[in-house]
């Protein structure tokens, strides 16, 4: 019977443990299920390193996350939503740019707040984007010498 008492009990332990890692996991990606956000959408050439879950940035800091991917056959761009924090008031004449953590870093997507009186509604679209950068193209005009 105390074998038995003891199996339970580091059974609880372990079930605790792995209850603990799940939510500190679904806090670090930002996953909620209070629907506390709203929804912007942009059309970018490329979205190369950018999937679902990808950090949505305003000056650094972590306002939202990318919900949806999509490639648009009429006009052969990414289409992608953006789910945005409702604390987090966009004029709509912002920017967003797919930015680079660096060499060895990922990618995230920084928006650029504009000067606009009017805010962006769920929805809503910016319209001005810039898409990736790739790396090893900026390296191979760089090697080539190339000033296109």
């Amino acid at each position: 019977m105390a074998n038995s008492a003891a199996e339970t009990a580091i059974g609880a332990v372990v079930l605790i443990a792995a209850t603990g890692f799940l939510y500190y996991a679904a806090n670090a990606v930002g996953v909620s299920g209070t629907g506390d956000s709203y929804t912007v959408n942009a059309s970018f050439r490329s979205v190369e390193g950018i999937s679902l879950g990808t950090d949505v940035r305003l000056a650094g800091v972590k306002i939202g996350t990318v919900t949806g991917l999509d490639l648009n056959p009429q006009t052969f761009r990414a289409e992608t939503a953006l789910a945005v924090g409702n604390n987090i008031v966009l004029p709509d004449d912002s920017s967003v740019v797919i930015a680079s953590e660096g060499l060895l870093g990922g990618n995230f997507v920084e928006i650029v707040p504009g000067g606009s009186e009017f805010n962006l509604e769920d929805g809503g679209e910016l319209l001005d984007t810039q898409g990736a950068v790739s790396l090893i193209s900026l390296l191979l005009k760089f090697v080539s010498g190339s000033s296109e």
